[in-house]
């Protein structure tokens, strides 16, 4: 796990309010939203729960509280603070203020490029096998979030407005900003509730040519997902005791 962390995107938003100013997104991000189901849509959904191999993540998306269980340990955020519950002391090896909401931010593009605190810019296409893809970088306000430093840049196919690739810097150790920018292909979506989310994610990297090559490293797939309207009680947030 220590060494999974090393490639991945930071925390975000840890207490920033989740708001959606549509005024201010792109209409070409707007068309990529509609596409997915709609910010409407998911700004009506209060739970979301998806695994990821042997992890089940829970998220409250109205305050991004946060759950990930597995049978050695459990980790999250209770709204104040971040925990960690382990059966045997040591067994987690990763940083859980890094993690706990590291794949939520993954599975919930597009819709968290949409959240307060965001400044758009269009960017250059990038370009895959001959294709082109449009995109959009985000970036943060000041003392949005743990890592305000971060860019991220969301590519799309300007045929189909369906989200393609992300491309994100990171900052969380460093707390630098800088431009070695990571990239992740979104092979695979599937339809929850009526909004696209990811079932496949794929790791790239450029080569000194600026050609994107896949790294050797696992796909990563999405099971079990569920999207709802109920809220969970603030108690399944806590630390087991």
């Amino acid at each position: 796990m220590k060494n999974l962390l090393l490639f991945l995107l930071p925390v975000l938003l840890f207490s920033c309010k989740k708001e959606f100013n549509t005024s201010i997104v792109p209409a070409d991000l707007k068309k990529v939203f509609a596409k997915h189901g709609g910010i409407n849509t998911w700004s009506k959904m209060k739970t979301l729960s998806f695994n990821k191999g042997k992890e089940v993540h829970t998220v409250d998306l109205q305050t991004r509280k946060a759950v990930i269980n597995l049978p050695e340990y459990s980790l999250g955020y209770n709204g104040k603070e971040v925990w960690l519950h382990e059966d045997v002391k040591g067994v987690y090896k990763g940083n859980p203020l890094f993690y706990y909401n590291l794949y939520f931010y993954f599975y919930a593009m597009p819709f968290v490029l949409a959240d307060d605190g965001i400044i758009y810019n269009k960017v250059k296409d990038l370009e895959f096998n001959g294709k082109m893809y449009s995109g959009y970088k985000i970036s943060y306000k000041d003392n949005v979030g743990t890592s305000p430093d971060d860019n991220y840049i969301v590519y799309y196919n300007p045929e189909t407005y369906k989200m393609e690739w992300l491309a994100y810097t990171v900052t969380f150790k460093t707390k630098t900003p800088n431009n070695s920018y990571k990239y992740i292909k979104y092979n695979k979506w599937e339809n929850v509730e009526g909004l696209l989310l990811p079932k496949e994610i794929v790791w790239y990297q450029k080569n000194d040519k600026g050609v994107l090559e896949k790294k050797a490293r696992p796909i990563v797939e999405f099971s079990l997902p569920l999207l709802s309207d109920g809220k969970l009680a603030d108690s399944f947030f806590e630390k087991p005791i």
